[in-house]
């Protein structure tokens, strides 16, 4: 019997240790269990995501417009010369010409010839009225005499004057045929472009056959038509950029706005000088931008900007990092940045990329956005002791 008492220890012992571990391991099944929907229901970060606030800054503020690029003004150059012969054309078009340079000529022996003609009659006509001028003066000595009466010398002076007429009249015959003989040289009314041609060598044309046409100066305009409540807006000397239908952008000024508008389109025509540039060209569309000045806005990155069914939005995060989309009303845009007129308010955290991959509710990982860092100012060295 004693020896049996030491063995119901062991057992019991052995009983009780494993009803420990059974309850130990019930224990951790029963926590696993409970973490584990715990786990399930926490949801997982759809993106991770830099987080920016939208910054208070100047913003410049445009009037959009478009229009087609025309010469300032363009000149026509016709023939004065009636019934000549072209014999040589020395433009033409896209050449840079000079005021009174040669353009064309005419074949001028014709012309030549009369005003020969013209001059012999002058020549004819001056030795006339010398004599002329002669017999009156003699006339004129016998008056005190009584040799001629009063009705001849009358018509000796007469004569004379008549003669001296003719001179006038065939010097002018001669200033005609000299004009004419001028006008076989088509000449450049003001420097310019040369921007059409009709003439053609061998052609005869009469007088006022446009032979050519020129861009005065080379000058070219915008002309931008502005609805008729934005002309208030624009005055003369106001900058413009000018976007070419090439890409090519210029920078204008206004010359002047148009006294009327077009009862049709209710538009009005506002004159944009433009300068010289190699990818602008007369007849070319083109659009621009009118630079009314600077106004303070609110502006977020334009990376931040997701267009869906034709709205404009923002991601904005809120708590637990979930995300609500936030349509908004834009306005100018400046490089990199847009600036945003409502629907967001100033101290709100939005997504500054990757918003094109969220949906509103998503939850993501965020990031701050660093700021830069300046560095430190170098430490002020102390003067070298001397010995």
């Amino acid at each position: 019997m004693q020896r049996l008492k030491p063995l119901h220890s062991l057992i019991a012992l052995a009983v009780l240790a494993l009803l420990a571990g059974g309850g130990a391991l019930l224990a951790a099944g029963s926590s696993r269990a409970d973490t584990a929907p715990a786990a399930a229901a926490a949801p997982r970060p759809a993106l991770t995501v830099t987080v920016v606030q939208p910054q208070q800054g100047q913003v410049a503020e445009r009037l959009s417009a478009n229009g087609s690029v025309a010469a300032w003004q363009e000149a026509s150059i016709g023939s004065e010369a009636n019934g000549l012969r072209l014999t040589e054309v020395r433009v033409n078009v896209g050449d840079t010409v000079r005021a009174g340079q040669v353009l064309a000529t005419f074949a001028p022996e014709s012309v030549q010839a009369e005003a020969a003609q013209a001059r012999a009659s002058v020549l004819e006509a001056r030795a006339a009225a010398a004599e002329a001028q002669a017999n009156a003066e003699r006339a004129r000595t016998l008056i005190q005499s009584g040799a001629l009466s009063q009705q001849q010398i009358q018509q000796y002076s007469t004569a004379a004057q008549t003669a001296q007429a003719r001179v006038e009249a065939a010097q002018a015959m001669l200033d005609v045929q000299q004009l004419r003989l001028k006008h076989t040289q088509v000449l450049a009314p003001d420097s310019g472009v040369i921007s059409a041609r009709t003439a053609t060598v061998g052609a005869v044309v009469g007088a006022g056959t446009e032979l050519f046409r020129m861009v005065r100066r080379g000058r070219l305009e915008w002309r931008a038509e502005v609805g008729a409540a934005d002309l208030p807006r624009i005055r003369a000397g106001m900058a413009a950029q000018v976007t070419a239908a090439s890409g090519a952008e210029v920078a204008g000024t206004v010359r002047m706005v148009a006294p009327t508008v077009d009862p049709q389109t209710r538009n009005a025509i506002v004159y944009v000088d433009l300068p010289q540039h190699p990818d602008v060209r007369a007849g070319m569309y083109a659009r621009g931008d009118f630079l009314l000045g600077q106004r303070q806005g609110l502006t977020v990155p334009l990376s931040a900007l997701v267009v869906r069914d034709g709205f404009s939005s923002v991601f904005e995060v809120g708590e637990g990092g979930r995300v609500a989309m936030r349509r908004v009303r834009t306005g100018e845009r400046a490089g990199a940045r847009v600036e945003i007129l409502e629907g967001l308010a100033p101290g709100a955290r939005i997504v500054q990329q990757g918003g094109a991959f969220l949906n509103d509710g998503d939850v993501v990982r965020v990031t701050e956005q660093s700021e830069p860092k300046t560095a430190p100012a170098p430490a002020a060295q102390a003067p070298a002791a001397t010995k």
